[in-house]
């Protein structure tokens, strides 16, 4: 009788998981199908962060703003001739100043500038060189603080003002 029993025990022991055909089923799908689905969700979870932003049109544009650098180095001549008011008006002040736009005071109008004189050179200087307003700082260009001062000076004595222009103070040997 022992013998019977030891058998049967020991048939079972060489049979596999697999009992019926549903439990294939189930294996088959965790085995083969389920990791498909992971993997294919891993995909898009990994490849989500890729997807440009909203409003995003350009996307070589959108993508060398993300990379841009922190900093940048800009070498300039320093034996360069500095320019004179008129000049830096004409390359720089004119497009707004000419006009009158965005509420800048329009050259020559007397009206508008002697408010504006009234407060002085320096307030004049620090509002053109920090920028006021629609005005961005230097008006946007990329002059020195005397060109911009010898600018200023043009404009607001071209509308009655009395202002000395800026020298350029001598190197030292």
């Amino acid at each position: 009788m022992s013998d019977i029993n030891t058998t049967s025990h020991t048939e079972e022991d060489h049979t596999g998981p697999v009992k019926n055909p549903k439990q294939l089923l189930l294996t088959v799908f965790f085995s083969f199908v389920a990791p498909i689905f992971i993997i294919i969700g891993l995909v898009l979870y990994v490849t989500s962060d890729k997807k440009p932003e909203a409003g995003a049109v350009n996307m070589e544009k959108a993508i060398a703003m993300r990379i841009q650098k922190v900093g940048a180095v800009e070498i300039r001549d320093a034996n360069r001739e500095l320019k004179s008011g008129e000049e830096v008006f004409k390359a720089q002040c004119s497009a707004c100043h000419a006009a009158g736009l965005a509420g800048s005071p329009k050259f020559g109008d007397v009206a508008a500038w002697a408010p504006r004189i009234k407060t002085g050179y320096d307030a004049l200087l620090n509002s053109a060189v920090k920028g006021k307003n629609a005005m961005g700082a230097q008006g946007g260009g990329d002059f020195e603080t005397l060109e911009i001062g010898r600018a200023v000076v043009y404009m607001a004595n071209a509308a009655g003002a009395k202002f000395e222009a800026p020298k350029a103070v001598a190197a030292a040997k």
